[in-house]
């Protein structure tokens, strides 16, 4: 990694704020925030991520819970996690503090979670979050696995013994959706409303997560590591939150948000929506080493090699036009038809009137997209016409490219 200060270069280049998006609501509601954690035991699923473990960081800097349990298949992430948190200054760790690596779809969690429960409060951050992962039909299923059926399988468990609070993270690209990425996101929304009578659910739909874990500004620090070159789609716009503002989102949607809400950031398209390439040169800028604009993955290797060799010029980029599946050119938080409350929060809103399908009809969408899956030769367009049959607002985007074919 180079040597510079991230949290510096994403608030000054990325975000463009100075404090935590959140940093008003959290001091309006302190009282709230407080009773809704302290005392309380917390199960953190899917904990070792960018999100989750920010979210762990921003319950035990703020707030005193009596136990945090925080489970991922990372047991790497898991580990480095502890250690920040025994290290660093200002986490009031509990003595009942455990991790655990274990899979949320395997049959081990739900003895754990019987035998270490109940919780007040249960976070669910276990997602696959990539465009990328929509190559085919397999790689679709995994996906459809984590981010839709293991959410109901958990939501099943929680009827054992209801929590005061359950939040399953989701994403901006759930909002007309158009990979399955955004779709799968899109049915574990409604999924999870369909247990709203039953439970105190509630999900956030929000920004990129600045140099997040397998992001794409992250991946130029890693480039830049290898002395590799890198590359930047052109005209792909997004909204951006820090790690540490996307722990305290999901912390204060937890606690705060009524049942049955989605949350989102309430921020402005023209000022807070920036594009990639933007990002990428003031990157190379702040770090001194300097860009050079190459028209294709041939020049920027050529180029690469001549820096490496000792030859002049700023770091070689590849600029290109986006072209592959999936990619929507700007994001959004919510749709025409959404009712949308944003007079309770300084910075968040919420969309009021989520869809809640009956449970029965959430298990018939989930057995006909098994059949899908368990047809013999059945392919990615197949899944996709299924979900665009269940999905109405979904619209997916097919170019026949995948970010695979990308450097």
């Amino acid at each position: 990694m180079i040597d510079f200060d991230i949290e510096a270069f994403v608030r000054k280049c990325v975000t463009r704020r100075a404090e935590s998006l959140l940093e008003a609501d959290l001091a309006r509601f302190d009282a709230a925030m407080h009773a809704g954690l302290d005392g309380r035991r917390l199960l953190v699923v899917g904990g070792a991520g960018t999100i989750g473990s920010n979210y762990v960081k921003a319950a035990l800097r703020r707030y005193r819970p009596a136990a945090v349990y925080v489970v991922d298949i990372d047991e790497n992430q898991l580990t480095e996690l502890t250690r920040e948190l025994r290290s660093g200054d200002g986490y009031a760790v509990p003595a009942e503090y455990v991790t655990e690596p274990i899979d949320l779809g395997g049959a081990l969690f739900g003895k754990f979670f019987r035998a270490r429960g109940p919780f007040h409060v249960v976070a669910n951050f276990a997602a696959r979050k990539h465009v990328r992962a929509e190559r085919d039909v397999h790689s679709i299923e995994t996906m459809c696995e984590t981010n839709v059926f293991m959410a109901k399988r958990l939501l099943d468990l929680l009827l054992e013994n209801p929590p005061e609070a359950f939040f399953c993270v989701s994403t901006d690209k759930a909002a007309n959706p158009v990979n399955v990425m955004g779709a799968t996101k899109k049915l574990m929304e409604e999924t999870i409303m369909a247990y709203a009578g039953r439970l105190n659910v509630k999900t956030a739909r929000f920004a990129n997560v600045a140099f997040s874990n397998g992001s794409l500004p992250a991946g130029w620090l890693n480039r830049i590591a290898k002395k590799q070159p890198l590359s930047c789609p052109l005209g792909i716009r997004r909204f951006f939150v820090s790690p540490v503002e996307s722990g305290e989102l999901c912390l204060a949607a937890s606690v705060l948000a009524d049942s049955g809400d989605i949350v989102y950031p309430k921020l402005d398209p023209a000022r807070d929506m920036i594009p990639f390439e933007a990002v990428a040169r003031d990157l190379l800028r702040e770090t001194g080493l300097g860009c050079r604009e190459c028209a294709s993955t041939e020049e920027a290797k050529r180029a690469m090699a001549e820096r490496l060799a000792g030859g002049g010029g700023g770091y070689p980029v590849e600029f290109f036009g986006s072209d592959t599946d999936g990619e929507k050119p700007f994001e959004e938080f919510y749709t025409g038809g959404d009712v949308r409350d944003e007079g309770r929060f300084v910075s968040l809103g919420a969309v009021k009137n989520a869809k809640r399908r009956p449970v029965a009809e959430v298990e018939g969408i989930f057995a006909a997209l098994r059949a899908v899956f368990d047809r013999e030769g059945a392919s990615k367009e197949d899944v996709v016409a299924a979900l665009e049959e269940y999905l109405p607002d979904f619209r997916h985007v097919d170019r026949g490219k995948s970010l695979d074919g990308r450097m």
